[in-house]
């Protein structure tokens, strides 16, 4: 499974990304044949003071490929939201796999 982690508009410290990559390795125990998994963290709403943290993750699965974006005040709390909807699409995905 190869973690590809890219952050928009801003450089993200290494206790970030080392956090990312901690979290996202959980992964691999709920489905064994993950390609891919892209991460993507973006600020939003750049314009004006207040920025929101948003955390996307896509997942690289063969024939199928799950997508998943939360958003919150930070970037953990983010990452968080959007992992634990990506474990349940991919526990979701592996039942009807094997009904």
């Amino acid at each position: 499974m190869t973690v590809n982690i890219q952050s928009v508009h801003f450089d993200a410290d290494a206790k970030l990304l080392e956090y990312v990559n901690k979290k996202i390795q959980k992964i691999s125990q709920f489905h064994d044949k993950i390609i891919k998994v892209d991460i993507y963290l973006k600020l939003d709403n750049v314009v004006h003071q207040i920025k929101d943290k948003i955390a996307e993750i896509r997942i690289h699965i063969p024939k199928h490929e799950l997508f998943v974006k939360s958003s919150s005040k930070s970037f953990e709390e983010s990452f968080d939201n959007a992992l634990d909807s990506a474990i349940n699409q991919i526990k979701r995905k592996k039942e009807k796999m094997v009904a």
